[in-house]
């Protein structure tokens, strides 16, 4: 039996790095978007690009979890490059020693390429201590994509475990789940492919324990998900890239956490792309069976399927992501 996920009063969200820069679209009260957080601490002084984030192909969260006297800060992803950790951590004025603890979701460059520089903004916040880093061993493996007509065009190396070591990492490589910060966050085990459509990424390879030839790696078995639960409304699912398909995650989700309700699902869903935006349909139609007040897309979702989510499930439950925006639960 897994210990209790123990239910916060608060959680909130600050999104480093998403592919998405909006800050004039009209917003639910519970999030705001960068520049009216940066006005209301009174941290942009004068509208200027040099003064606002960047948005990227890439995925960072850094998410806080309250309850009572207790609060735990956790970053989820580090985006594809140590630039826009630092310009947008600079830009919203993000206090890196209270991060705690790191979660990689994945082994792909664009959710780990700025760990370095996150791991040396955190350790230089909070007096060079150790940061806990929860990992899948398999997550260090080197990946590429075989295009069409067999060509093989390699994912750029994200940092193995020495050097996360030699950077201040304390690195947890694990296949289990995991509990952690007073139970208060959840990162999961390898998540159980069941959809009949969910089939992966085509294409996806690795290389083989040999170091020499390329196998095929379409189900990225090393991807899992973090989850909070919040007391009187339910679990929130982040979900950096969905490579097992977004009703796969939140079914193991519901399974995992059976007789807690499911309240929010947040990041990317990877419907964009070809051989992927066929799935929307099917996603769209059996992610009603969870009954979702908030669904908050990101990174990899793609147009197309925010479209189709916005059609099914209306403005008041899908709030699309964007770089800079603060969310609270």
């Amino acid at each position: 039996m897994s210990p209790p996920l123990n239910a916060v009063e608060r959680v909130e969200v600050q999104v480093l790095v998403d592919n998405v820069t909006d800050n004039l679209s009209t917003l639910p009260k519970d999030i705001t978007h960068e520049w009216a957080y940066l006005l209301r601490g009174g941290f942009l002084k004068e509208i200027a690009g040099e003064h606002i984030c960047c948005a990227c192909h890439g995925l960072s969260l850094i998410i806080t979890a309250k309850s009572g006297d207790t609060t735990h800060t956790v970053l989820f992803d580090s985006g594809p490059e140590g630039y826009a950790v630092i310009r947008n951590g600079a830009r919203l004025y993000v206090d890196f020693g209270a991060i705690e603890a790191i979660v990689l979701s994945h082994g792909h460059w664009d959710h780990a390429g700025g760990m370095l520089a996150a791991l040396d903004l955190i350790r230089k916040s909070n007096g060079g201590r150790e940061v806990p880093f929860y990992a899948h061993p398999e997550m260090f493996r080197k990946r590429a994509v075989q295009r069409p007509g067999g060509m093989l065009v390699p994912y750029k190396q994200i940092p193995d475990p020495l050097t996360l070591i030699k950077n201040g990492a304390g690195v947890i490589s694990s296949a289990a789940e995991q509990f952690f910060q007073s139970d208060m966050f959840y990162a999961s085990g390898e998540i159980p492919r069941v959809t009949p459509y969910e089939t992966g990424y085509a294409g996806h390879v690795r290389l083989a324990e040999d170091g020499k030839t390329w196998e095929p790696d379409p189900w990225i078995m090393d991807e899992r998900f973090l989850a909070v639960n919040v007391k009187d409304k339910g679990v929130i699912v982040f979900t950096a890239c969905s490579h097992a398909g977004v009703v796969n995650v939140l079914r193991h989700a519901a399974e995992v956490f059976d007789g807690i309700p499911l309240y929010a699902v947040m990041g990317g869903f990877h419907l964009s792309g070809p051989g992927m935006e066929e799935r929307i349909i099917d996603t769209v139609r059996d992610m009603k069976e969870f009954g979702l007040p908030r669904i908050v897309p990101g990174h990899c979702t793609g147009w197309r399927a925010v479209t189709a989510l916005v059609n099914e499930f209306g403005e008041d439950i899908i709030v699309p992501s964007a770089v800079g925006r603060y969310h609270v639960f």
